[in-house]
């Protein structure tokens, strides 16, 4: 890490990953950074749309099981799941563009519609999925959520944790008022204060002390000018919440579906009473697990809870 006392920055100087690890042999495109191979051991998969890469995992047989991610992280965060999923199912994993080893789109304004829309058009204009299941935190939420009631008929399974799909209120909004301030924009694009600080700061104390770990989140963010989508995103829970509260409207496509919840209740921003009743509302039959040792990154702190409940769904199908 380089940090600049003049312009009070935070730079990485990262390489290309020399060795290609991708499913395809063919393809030489390298990944953007080195991530620790017994981590996230997996085969790079590119989708090549207008000129950009996105980069995701697809790993296993069976039924596909779509795993989301939202803000700073990328399908990093999910690889304890597809460690354990891929035994029994498809699992894809992706990294929205901008975010892990995807490229960034020219005038890429990292809304959550545009993310969406990235989504959308790899599973079904890319991987050509028919159905699957579908597993939802912090901004895939509403980025996976309106894909989902956009083709209902898709959807085999629901898996949601720690997000919302509506208007934000109480401790959701602030978090996001206190975080679109100048100052903190300015945090957040100059010292990488989301996936540098916030980060290792908000997942279980081995993964948070684990130098592996952590590298893996910040480094995918090495320079002011890559962290603008980890700005973007928090200023857009208020700034896009009407584009979300639309996907609430739609939700009743979905009620038929198997779902489950899991809340890591440590978090103070979205595990509250009130978001964890709304999610149990729309979904009155779903089994809720609370987990009081989680925080906000589920998947990290506790990747066995989504297996237990990705297994209950595959079941039943």
């Amino acid at each position: 890490m380089i940090e600049s006392s003049e312009n009070k920055q935070v730079i990485y100087p990262v390489q290309p990953d020399p060795t290609l690890n991708n499913a395809e042999k063919s393809n030489l495109k390298q990944r953007p950074f080195i991530v620790d191979k017994d981590e996230y051991p997996f085969e790079s998969h590119w989708y090549e749309r207008d000129g950009v890469s996105m980069h995701y995992v697809d790993e296993g047989d069976g039924v596909p099981i779509v795993l989301t991610h939202g803000n700073p992280d990328w399908s990093f965060l999910n690889r304890n799941i597809i460690k354990e999923m891929s035994k029994k199912a498809r699992v894809i994993a992706y990294d929205l563009p901008g975010f892990g080893f995807s490229d960034t789109p020219h005038n890429f304004g990292f809304t959550p519609k545009e993310h969406s829309e990235w989504v959308e058009s790899l599973i079904f204009e890319h991987l050509k999925l028919d159905k699957f299941i579908l597993v939802v935190q912090d901004w895939g939420g509403p980025t996976g959520l309106n894909i989902a009631t956009n083709h209902p008929d898709s959807i085999l399974g629901l898996v949601i944790s720690n997000t919302w799909a509506w208007k934000p209120e109480g401790s959701l909004r602030d978090f996001s008022i206190m975080m679109s301030t100048p100052d903190m924009q300015q945090k957040i694009i100059d010292l990488n204060f989301f996936a540098g600080a916030l980060m290792p700061s908000n997942i279980n104390t081995v993964s948070g002390s684990n130098k592996a770990i952590t590298d893996a989140y910040a480094l995918a963010f090495p320079t002011p000018e890559s962290r603008r989508g980890t700005a973007v995103f928090p200023e857009q829970i208020v700034g896009a919440e009407e584009w979300v509260q639309n996907i609430e409207e739609r939700l009743t496509t979905l009620a038929d579906k198997p779902a489950h919840i899991i809340f890591g209740m440590k978090d103070k921003a979205v595990a509250t009473k009130d978001n964890i009743d709304r999610w149990c509302r729309h979904f009155p039959n779903a089994d809720v697990l609370l987990l009081q040792d989680a925080g906000h990154f589920t998947q990290e702190d506790s990747p066995e809870s989504f297996c237990f409940m990705l297994s209950k769904i595959l079941k039943i199908l």
